[in-house]
């Protein structure tokens, strides 16, 4: 398992890197993002059981969402009411019995927010100045924190952290993604040069990632117990699913985002 998860890590990192540094933003990383929102919520919408016949229209209408949101914020509050009313009118006609409707729905709706919703931040970031390199900052900090939390933990983690949601999460491990986040973070200062970033700065945002990161890890394994499932699907090999990649960029995203425009 630990060999498949480090070729698949091979494989996909330099596509993604590539894609990033030599691709416009618009249409390609703006597409990558719609596809990778769709999938998600696929898979948040398969682990919550919501019937095929809504969740179905459920991914197409998040897609199209995500896509206003990024590119006609003007417009999203409209397509958010038409979009809800669709997906009611659906339950509605489709459903049977009225029982059950709110477990129907409600996945749709949260599934949205959560994946979609924050997903889009990486959008709003690669749009600034040195969108680029905040982009690459962003994943470089939440691999590193992700890695670092899982082998400190493995290896050193004794104290658990919050063993009703997560039961393998250490105090050691959220440690050691802390540390990973400020690597990252201070090792793409250095690589790229972006003004008034300072070695402070770059110590604070990569902390604050990492921490970030585990939080994300937390919520999708709260999700997760919820649901009653140990992966959200298994769509890449040796690591699950692909939210279960995305969790903790879900979240670090946002954060980035307003600690950018603070600083």
């Amino acid at each position: 398992m630990h060999s498949k998860r480090l070729v698949t890590a091979a494989v996909i990192l330099p596509v993604m890197v590539a894609a990033i540094y030599f691709l416009p933003a618009y249409p390609y990383f703006l597409g990558l993002l719609v596809a990778v929102a769709m999938l998600a919520m696929r898979e948040f919408y398969a682990m919550y059981r919501v019937p095929l016949k809504l969740y179905l229209p459920g991914v197409a209408i998040g897609g199209l969402l995500f896509y206003m949101l990024c590119r006609h914020p003007a417009y999203f509050m409209d397509a958010i009411f038409i979009s809800l009313f669709l997906l009611l009118v659906l339950r509605l006609i489709a459903g049977k019995t009225p029982s059950g409707c709110m477990s129907d729905i409600g996945p749709l709706g949260i599934g949205f927010f959560y994946i979609a919703g924050f997903l889009s931040f990486q959008w709003f970031l690669r749009e600034e100045t040195f969108g680029m390199e905040y982009i690459f900052l962003l994943y470089t900090s939440v691999w590193l924190a992700d890695s670092a939390a899982y082998y400190v933990g493995t290896y050193l983690g004794r104290n658990k952290l919050y063993p009703v949601v997560s039961p393998n999460k250490t105090f050691e491990g959220a440690f050691g993604s802390v540390m990973g986040g400020i690597i990252g973070s201070v090792t793409i200062r250095g690589i790229f040069d972006i003004p008034d970033f300072t070695v402070m700065g770059a110590i604070v945002i990569g902390g604050l990632i990492g921490a970030a990161t585990l939080v994300g890890d937390l919520i999708e394994s709260m999700f997760k117990r919820d649901a009653g499932v140990k992966d959200s699907g298994s769509l890449i090999p040796g690591h699950g699913g692909l939210l279960d990649k995305l969790d903790g960029v879900l979240i670090a995203g946002p954060v980035l985002y307003f600690l950018l425009r603070g600083f």
